[in-house]
């Protein structure tokens, strides 16, 4: 059988674990779609514009372990961009496809539609650099091959997207087909003498010290490190808290759990935990702004062990070379025990909210309530920037269940399209979607695609008329949007032939039945509205927005 370019970038797709791939037509890519329609083992699933077809990959890539969004020249990548960008700062392998003007097009000074009005067509590739870690533009079938392994093989082990652009004619050339998968999977080898110096460094670092913790942060995942974490923890005996964007990364039925670090709104007693600790071994932590509440809780120093995704920092040593999960196991079936932490604090409870009275108005304490009770070993939930943060945060998780939160980019709007491609990856598991009204405006149109591929996703639209979590931070007449029909919304959307369901919930009552429909509804997405005080909003995020007001208002340095 003859071979094409597309049909070695689809069975490679295939090859890596992609039972479906995301797309946006435009005349740049419709040759490659073709060609891409020829693999049986993916489907291509259609999106609303290009932005939501990135954060669609993007939420699949979180269930799967891997995405690829196909979208056109320019007007479709330079939109898609955005979505690529959020994938590279919450670390994951979004490999995004574009077709690119005819080869034939190249330095003959021709003006094409879909560019920028000039004959320079390199600038998506040049801009992709920036945004992925790596980007290849192919030309010709003889490098196509190289250029398409290179891309994928760097994604995965990167854990961050990449870029691909294939011409507009030759997305059908003849091209040989791809060999096994195995040798494009393979890592590169630890260097053993980094490897073994860093875990001497590491038992000398315990050795000094009695009282020692656990901090987790959200790039454990992509560091393959979330077993080896979990080791390492029993091993030492030690307590362990988990950052805000690492929620469900580390069991929070462990023994040693005792909840999230996250400034002054973390867990009861963890904030001292971590801060009065001799020792902190932090696992792929990102602080920033928002993680350490503007900059008020930011373990660093001498009494903290840092392992990321290449290196280890002990002591204000450096040891690179190094796979995270492989030190991580290597020290823990050589460290001694130290658990200290552990019997100076109390073990993780979730604080019990009492039921409020069904025919009670709507707070956000119920409402929070009601979803948590939802959540199985078998759930996953997103949490749109915001409160949603905050209520997904605090709820106590059985093993297995996971939140999904996007507080590095923190793009507003994030979760709808992301909802949808983490239930297409995973749909053996209930996906659940809180997001805020002003989220909700900005990315709505994948709601239809959630009823056009039968996806039950269960989605708590928060209506409080404005943007909540910008009001905790600096407030102004700016935060607040338009009001819209959200349950009538999934009318429109069925248009007389889909399954979505659109409900509303004013009182306790009314949410807990519209609940149980929603959970009866499995051939298509159930919104319901939730109806709440603009200013009903947790505790968490007053302190919490208060605290990165303050950083944000810093005066201009003199240094």
């Amino acid at each position: 059988m003859t071979y094409t370019i597309g049909m070695y970038l689809a069975e490679r797709l295939a090859q890596i674990g992609l039972k479906h791939h995301f797309a946006v037509a435009g005349d740049y890519n419709l040759v490659l779609l073709d060609q891409l329609l020829l693999n049986k083992d993916m489907e291509q699933i259609y999106c609303s514009n290009e932005l939501n077809c990135g954060f669609s990959a993007e939420g699949y890539a979180r269930a799967n372990g891997a995405a690829a969004a196909v979208v056109t020249f320019s007007v479709g990548a330079l939109s898609a961009f955005n979505a690529i960008g959020g994938a590279f700062a919450e670390n994951l392998p979004v490999i995004l496809i574009s077709g690119a003007p005819n080869t034939g097009d190249h330095g003959t000074g021709r003006i094409l539609h879909h560019t920028l009005g000039t004959s320079d067509y390199g600038y998506q590739r040049e801009i992709a650099k920036h945004l992925t870690c790596a980007a290849e533009s192919i030309l010709s079938a003889e490098e196509a091959p190289a250029k398409i392994d290179h891309v994928i093989r760097t994604a995965l082990r990167e854990k961050k997207p990449a870029y691909l652009e294939i011409a507009c004619n030759i997305a059908d050339a003849e091209c040989v087909r791809p060999g096994g998968i195995d040798a494009l999977l393979a890592g590169p080898a630890p260097d053993r003498a980094s490897l073994d110096a860093a875990v001497d460094a590491g038992l000398a670092f315990l050795e000094a010290r009695e009282d020692v913790a656990l901090l987790v942060g959200s790039k454990v995942r992509a560091l393959g490190a979330q077993a080896a974490t979990v080791g390492l923890a029993d091993a030492l005996g030690c307590a362990v808290a988990t950052m805000a964007a690492a929620k469900s990364f580390f069991p929070e039925t462990h023994p040693g759990y005792r909840g999230l670090y996250w400034g002054e709104v973390s867990s009861p007693g963890v904030q001292s935990m971590i801060d009065d600790a001799q020792g902190v071994i932090c696992v792929g932590p990102i602080f920033n702004d928002y993680a350490t509440v503007g900059w008020t809780a930011w373990p660093k120093g001498d009494n903290v062990l840092l392992v990321e995704a290449h290196a280890v920092t002990i002591d204000g040593v450096a040891f690179a070379g190094l796979d995270a999960a492989d030190f991580l196991e290597t020290f823990a079936a050589r460290a001694v025990r130290r658990d200290a932490s552990a019997r100076r604090t109390q073990q993780y409870v979730v604080p019990e909210v009492a039921a409020q009275a069904p025919e009670t108005k709507l707070t956000n304490a119920e409402m929070a309530r009601q979803i948590g009770g939802l959540v199985t070993g078998n759930t996953t939930v997103l949490a749109e920037t915001g409160d949603s943060w905050f209520n997904a945060v605090r709820m106590g998780l059985p093993t297995g269940a996971r939140v999904e939160l996007e507080m590095q980019w923190g793009h507003i709007g994030w979760s709808v399209p992301a909802a949808f491609g983490a239930a297409l990856a995973a749909p053996e598991r209930r996906t659940v979607l809180m997001v805020g009204d002003g989220s909700f405006q900005l990315t709505a149109q994948e709601v239809a695609q959630m009823i056009r591929n039968d996806v039950p996703v269960i989605i708590f639209l928060i209506n409080n008329l404005g943007y909540t979590i910008e009001v905790m931070i600096h407030d102004g007449p700016y935060n607040n949007v338009k009001n819209w029909d959200y349950a009538g919304l999934m009318e429109v959307f069925n248009a007389g032939e889909g399954h979505g369901l659109g409900l509303r919930a004013t009182t306790g009552g009314e949410l807990s039945a519209a609940i149980e429909r929603a959970v009866a509804n499995t051939h298509g997405p159930t919104l319901i509205e939730c109806r709440l005080d603009r200013d009903d909003c947790t505790e968490e995020l007053v302190k919490w927005g208060k605290q990165v007001a303050r950083a944000n208002a810093r005066k201009p340095s003199t240094h």
